[in-house]
């Protein structure tokens, strides 16, 4: 099993077009195109129209993933768009990923796609690409596949949701699925209700419409350049949405022509921008690990000390759940990203180079003016003025973890407590709501092994619920730390992505119930207040660590590969040599 990182240098680029790309090896490349001509005039097309540039348009739809239900229509769409310009649009199917049909999570497959992705651009002609995503994973990991593959790529989301409601209270998913779903358990919401608020959580087709992963990454995206202006905030029901896809699929035959591809855009400025947008947006701690395995494509390396000092001059200024109140269908009214880069003003790189072949800057500049709303805050009266998220250190987390305390009870920011140990998630499972259970609201709930190798897949079980006889006494909020990940969608003082995981040799191993730990996040530490003569003692005494023996198939390259959160958990044997540092 090949586990090292690879120092090749990229081939040299296709120089070929249209139907002569990528062609299949037969030892006589004319009689390749001659081949695939004789096939591809099975479905209609004239010699006319294969002389005209081809743009592959990535088909995620799937009967599965109500987040990419506009897909067909995108693609239509995009399609017009193409072939108002000279091309012939080309959709082509790759993996879709829904975040709550996906087992053991969505995170396990998103390298899957992501090769996928990057292999389906190389193998087929194509001398642009339209990636079409939406849900969670399926946008880093297209965008990983085409950061690889360097064809000239640009990104399409589905958009998100209109909200619901229920009772006359404005709701949707997700980050009510999980408020109402804590009062069903605390009691609160009886069995009648709570079916009634599932029907409306999600009213429409879409991505979440609340600040989670799927709306995060949007942002950031069209931030890094990689998405036609205004693209990120439309919501999927909208005719916007089709407007945008057909001048996505003009653009992309615009770009087939310059040559513009990914190296060009993906720079260490465009991420700088990027990691600024998701701290401004009070986005998804999921973000982080998605922009680092993107970044890392490009041999760009995410720094957290550096990102850490970026939060802390980079206030929150959407008042979007979970952070604030709003819904994403308020953000696009107030203008979508446009009127948050203004704000940011000069901690925006305005000299990077977007898919419109214009600078980031040029684009903002072009856009309207902005109007009275409130859903965007200012730089001197923010939502939330000390960053987003905080990079701790510590004797638990050497390798760093990651608290979003824009969504945190601020009160237990600085907090030290006794530790309550769950060992896995079936443990978890079958101990969290027991009347036996032996916890206190001021306790430290801590799970492990459930980070990238350990679950395997690092799902979001970080948002561990509170115990049911604590929540039956009105608690809302305890300090749980994990080696998991959270949900955009969730919120409360939860510490995640602790590095290394327990499952590869990491401190989080070593805690036993009883134990102090304290967290400060202050001073961006978690630590286990335990002296280092009994760590090493236990350290002694544990078991061998879990390996790949026994497993197969795609188990197998996960768990042998996959590396830890702070590199992104992405394959080892994908990444190239990192030859840049961001922030």
């Amino acid at each position: 099993m090949m586990t090292s990182k690879s120092t090749d240098k990229p081939a040299a680029p296709n120089t070929a077009k249209g139907m002569k790309r990528n062609l299949a090896n037969y030892g006589d490349a004319g009689f390749s195109v001659f081949l695939r001509k004789a096939f591809i005039k099975a479905l209609g097309y004239t010699d006319e129209a294969l002389e005209r540039p081809i743009i592959g348009i990535v088909d995620t739809d799937s009967g599965y993933n109500a987040c990419h239900r506009n897909v067909p229509d995108l693609i239509e769409a995009a399609s017009r768009g193409v072939m108002l310009a000279g091309g012939i649009p080309v959709p082509f199917p790759v993996i879709s990923i829904q975040e709550s049909f996906a087992n053991p999570t969505s995170m396990y497959l998103r390298n899957l796609m992501a090769m996928d992705s990057e292999e389906m651009i190389r193998a087929q002609p194509m001398d642009a690409v339209i990636l079409m995503g939406g849900c969670d994973k399926t946008v880093p990991a297209l965008l990983m596949g085409a950061a690889s593959a360097n064809v000239p790529a640009i990104m399409l989301v589905t958009g998100p949701m209109l909200a619901g409601s229920w009772r006359g209270e404005k709701l949707g998913a997700c980050t009510d699925c999980r408020r109402f779903w804590a009062r069903y358990r605390a009691g609160e919401v009886n069995d009648q209700e709570i079916n009634e608020v599932n029907s409306e959580l999600a009213p429409t087709i879409g991505t979440c419409g609340v600040m989670g992963t799927a709306s995060t990454m949007a942002l950031t995206v069209e931030a890094l350049g990689m998405m036609l202006p205004g693209g990120a905030a439309v919501p999927a029901v909208h005719a916007e949405r089709r407007r945008l896809a057909e001048q996505t699929g003009t653009r992309a035959v615009a770009m087939a022509a310059e040559g513009l591809t990914p190296d060009k855009i993906l720079t260490p400025a465009a991420y700088r921008n990027a990691l600024r947008v998701l701290l401004a947006v009070g986005g998804s701690t999921n973000a982080l690990i998605h922009l680092t395995a993107m970044a890392g494509r490009s041999g760009i390396q995410v720094d957290l000390e550096g990102y850490d000092k970026m939060g802390r001059e980079t206030p929150v200024l959407v008042d979007l759940k979970p952070t604030g109140q709003h819904y994403m269908e308020d953000l696009h009214k107030a203008g979508g990203l446009t009127p948050i880069l203004r704000e940011l003003g000069g901690l925006i790189e305005r000299d990077c180079l977007t898919v419109t072949s214009k600078t980031l800057g040029q684009n903002i500049d072009a856009m309207p003016p902005g109007w009275k709303q409130d859903v965007i805050k200012t730089m001197a009266a923010p939502v939330y003025k000390n960053g987003a998220m905080a990079v701790l250190r510590g004797n638990l987390a050497p390798d760093g973890a990651i608290i979003k305390q824009a969504a945190a009870t601020q009160e237990l920011l600085q907090h030290e407590g006794r530790a309550v140990v769950f060992d896995s998630l079936p443990d978890m499972a079958a101990r969290l709501d027991s009347a036996d259970l032996d916890v206190k609201a001021d306790d430290i709930l801590v799970l492990r092994n459930a980070g990238p190798k350990g679950a395997p897949g690092m799902p979001e079980a970080g948002y561990i619920p509170i115990p049911k006889k604590l929540a039956q006494q009105g608690v809302k909020d305890m300090v749980r730390i994990s080696d998991a990940r959270m949900s955009g969608t969730a919120y409360g003082t939860i510490v995640l992505h602790i590095a290394p995981e327990a499952a590869a040799g990491g401190p989080l191993a070593l805690v036993k119930t009883g134990d102090r730990i304290k967290l400060d996040t202050e001073g961006r530490r978690i630590d286990l207040l335990v002296d280092e003569a009994e760590l090493a003692k236990r350290r002694a005494a544990l078991p061998p660590l879990p390996s790949g023996e026994g497993r197969r198939g795609y188990d197998k390259l996960y768990f042998d590969t996959v590396t830890q959160a702070e590199q992104g958990c992405d394959f080892d044997f994908m990444l190239p040599e990192i030859t840049k540092t961001v922030p």
